[in-house]
C-alpha cells in the first residue's frame, strides 16, 4: 500500500477550528467527497478513502447536496444482483 502524506501549516489548521484530533478524518473525508463529486473517484474508492462504512459516506454524501451517480453499469448490476435473488 502506498503512503501519501501532505503537510498542513499550523495557521491553516488553526484556521479549520477543528480539534487536532478530529482533522485527519474531516480532511479525508472532505477530500473523498470532493473527489467523487468532480467524477475523479468512484463511489466505492471515495468512501474507501474517506475509511467512513457504506452507509455514513452516502449519509454525507446527503447531507453535502452531492448527488450520486448512476452509470449502465451500476444498473446492470443491480439487476443481476435482483435476478438472482428472485
Amino acid at each position: 500500500m502506498s503512503h501519501l502524506s501532505i503537510e498542513i501549516p499550523d495557521d491553516v489548521l488553526q484556521a479549520m477550528k477543528l480539534p487536532l484530533r478530529d482533522a485527519p478524518v474531516r480532511l479525508r473525508t472532505e477530500l473523498a467527497l470532493r473527489l467523487y463529486e468532480k467524477g475523479i473517484l468512484s463511489l466505492g474508492k471515495a468512501r474507501k478513502l474517506s475509511g467512513l462504512s457504506r452507509w455514513e459516506f452516502q449519509e454525507q454524501l446527503g447531507q453535502q447536496g452531492i448527488l450520486r451517480r448512476y452509470d449502465v453499469q451500476e444498473l446492470e448490476e443491480d439487476l443481476g444482483t435482483l435476478e438472482s435473488l428472485l
